[in-house]
């Protein structure tokens, strides 16, 4: 751990806030047992709109929909669904830049944004698209590309786009966002120095797994260096699995509990299903869980079990609220301003944070902070601009 006083980065927040999320299962693995696939908890579109709304009744935030080729539902279709049925959280979607023609994805996002009426935040996944192996120069081009044909349909007239994969020439009333100053705002998470380029230049919040503390902030310190050297500031994001209870015996002993049935095979099957299982960011996870003590902790409440069945985030938080408090304002001290949770069952687990951390931190909303959301109807092509 970094020892004293913590200086914090340079970041686009300099309000103490954290923007509290939660996780949906969109993409299957929800369960009462690590490593052990649970029919009562499918994927299905019942569960994680049941998930949803139990998220927006807490309080979160925003809910985060992610992205895999896995049983579960399309992120995108779902959240275009059950958009009605909220009125306050944020959906924080997970897009894959080049799953979709640019365009068309730019004209679904705007539908969506409407029908949220701007609670709207993008997910932006750079990795193998499914069922390829791909030059990783090819996608940070692609991503980059799909990110500025985003960003054109949203602030200028016509999408003009002469890039080495999309060329384009477009009038951009199809795809105007409900969000102004810049539409929606951009997450973005990648270890590798071409995706690290890509956040700096084009995104709003780079997003971590998480680490030690040290190697966190030697990250948000890197990253905040390379926005300003593009003349800008990010804020960051931690996706993280907690545990939370009373007491920190209480919480180990959860923890104890959910690993109780994992099989070693059955959990690696599980983790290679994941698109990103070979991406550096996992080898990263896979090396800090080589550090932890027998029981898998390293540092003081920070487990690293949960990575032997998620090939993404690999990490959680298990203690008690105060020690949970404890550490989320040292990450808040580094220059966290977001933080994405999960916990399993999600939503057993979403009512301990609910109940035990979230009347505890000054929960907020980034869109609202950075002047994205209008406080009345804007004047697009899909709400009230002259038709043309």
């Amino acid at each position: 751990m970094i020892e004293g006083k913590i200086e914090t980065v340079a970041i686009r927040t300099p309000e103490r806030v954290a923007e509290i999320s939660w996780f949906n299962d969109i993409i299957g693995g929800d369960t009462e047992y690590l490593g052990v696939l649970d029919n009562d908890r499918r994927s299905s579109y019942e569960h994680c709109r049941e998930i949803t709304l139990e998220a927006e009744k807490l309080g979160f935030s925003s809910i985060l929909y992610p992205s895999a080729y896995t049983v579960g539902q399309d992120g995108l279709a779902f959240a275009a669904s059950v958009a009605p049925e909220t009125n306050k959280i944020t959906f924080l979607l997970a897009i894959r830049t080049g799953e979709i023609h640019p365009p068309m994805l730019a004209r679904a996002i705007s539908s969506l944004d409407h029908m949220l009426k701007g609670r709207l935040i993008l997910n932006i996944i750079n990795s193998d698209l499914p069922g390829t192996r791909e030059d990783p120069n090819l996608r940070y081009q692609r991503c980059s590309e799909v990110i500025q044909i985003l960003q054109q349909g949203w602030t200028q007239d016509r999408i003009s786009h002469k890039g080495e994969i999309y060329q384009f020439d477009l009038p951009s009333d199809p795809v105007k966002s409900y969000q102004q100053n810049g539409g929606p705002l951009l997450y973005f998470g990648g270890t590798s120095p071409g995706s690290r380029a890509v956040c700096a230049k084009h995104c709003d919040v780079f997003l971590t797994w998480p680490e030690s503390e040290e190697s966190m902030y030697a990250t948000l310190k890197e990253m905040s260096e390379r926005a300003a050297a593009e003349g800008r500031t990010i804020d960051f994001g931690l996706r993280i699995h907690v545990i939370v209870r009373e007491t920190q015996e209480e919480a180990r002993a959860y923890a104890k509990k959910l690993i109780s049935k994992f099989d070693e095979k059955r959990g690696l099957e599980i983790r290679s299903r994941g698109e990103d299982s070979r991406s550096l960011g996992v080898l990263k996870q896979d090396e800090l869980r080589e550090t932890s003590d027998e029981d898998g902790y390293v540092e003081d409440i920070l487990w690293t079990d949960i990575g032997k069945v998620f090939s993404g985030c690999g990490s959680g938080l298990v203690g008690s609220a105060d020690q949970i408090i404890e550490k989320l304002n040292r990450y808040m001290d580094m220059g966290f301003r977001s933080f994405i949770f999960s916990g399993f069952p999600l939503i057993e687990e979403a009512n301990y944070f609910a109940k035990l951390v979230l009347p505890r931190l000054p929960n907020a909303s980034l869109p609202h902070l950075q002047g994205r959301i209008p406080q009345e109807i804007p004047s697009t092509p899909l709400t009230n601009a002259e038709l043309v």
